[in-house]
């Protein structure tokens, strides 16, 4: 599974940092993207809007406020789900996604990884439209 880390950061101490390392050492394909040049464990984050393909996951390490900017790359990456992690909410992204077939999941990636669901994640339609 091919993730992407949005709000990617060569800071150590942002938890975008922690996720891409996490990701890699649970065997995950990860594609750090931000706004700052740098790399992390090797990873060089990538600037702008990429073109990728076959990405199952995006996680999102910014804010509403800054997400705007990036809607119609996230939307048009067509990925399974997007995980929102805490302080990432974004109601108004959550529905643009649910209108595209994207599922959306308030969670933290490094909870997930850590005890064993960030595979198993799954919610279910009638979970889905309550959220909405």
């Amino acid at each position: 599974m091919k993730t992407l880390v949005l709000g990617a950061s060569p800071n150590p101490d942002r938890y975008a940092y922690k996720a891409v390392i996490s990701l890699s050492a649970h065997g995950y394909d990860v594609v750090p993207v931000g706004i700052k040049k740098g790399s992390i464990n090797g990873f060089e984050i990538i600037n702008g809007f990429p073109i990728l393909s076959d990405i199952d996951t995006v996680t999102l390490y910014l804010n509403a406020k800054n997400q705007q900017y990036w809607y119609d790359y996230i939307i048009g990456l067509h990925p399974r789900r997007i995980i929102f992690n805490p302080g990432a909410e974004n109601t108004e992204l959550e529905h643009l996604a649910k209108n595209n077939g994207i599922q959306t999941i308030n969670a933290c990636t490094l909870v997930m990884l850590s005890i064993g669901t960030f595979e198993k994640q799954e919610i279910s339609d009638q979970e889905q439209k309550s959220k909405l």
